[in-house]
């Protein structure tokens, strides 16, 4: 199991939006926001293929997310596959080898990410320390 932070969208929730299928909450993915609501049985939910459901976090529409006023800030509970489990704790080998398996997958908007044309390697991006400054 890991958590991962949730984003909910209490205007969409109130208002009825969420209903008639707007997005409502949003799965925080470092890089972006997955807004699949079936995001806990995504088998692309660690090696990303850019589906519709994606958003990357540079994006005016992730910008636009981040800022609103009414979000409420949760955290799910998300369990992982052997495959993904591997990927996280081992790096990268495990990840090439988790996204050449899932080349051919659909992803939640039906495209592969063979189809879509995303390469399969991917590259860690490194960890570095975060200094504040107290405000």
């Amino acid at each position: 199991m890991r958590t991962i932070e949730v984003l909910i969208d209490r205007d969409a929730v109130e208002s009825g939006a969420a209903a008639s299928g707007e997005p409502w909450q949003y799965y925080d993915l470092g890089h972006g926001f997955c807004n699949y609501t079936f995001f806990e049985q995504c088998p692309h939910r660690m090696a990303c293929a850019k589906c519709d459901f994606y958003n990357p976090k540079d994006s005016s529409k992730a910008l636009l997310l981040e800022a609103k006023d009414n979000l409420q800030r949760m955290i799910a509970a998300v369990p992982l596959t052997d495959d993904e489990r591997a990927a996280v704790d081992d790096g990268q080998a495990a990840l090439d080898q988790l996204l050449e398996r899932l080349a051919d997958v659909p992803t939640p908007s039906g495209a592969t990410p063979q189809q879509i044309g995303v390469p399969a390697p991917a590259t860690l991006l490194p960890i570095i320390a975060v200094n504040q400054k107290p405000t």
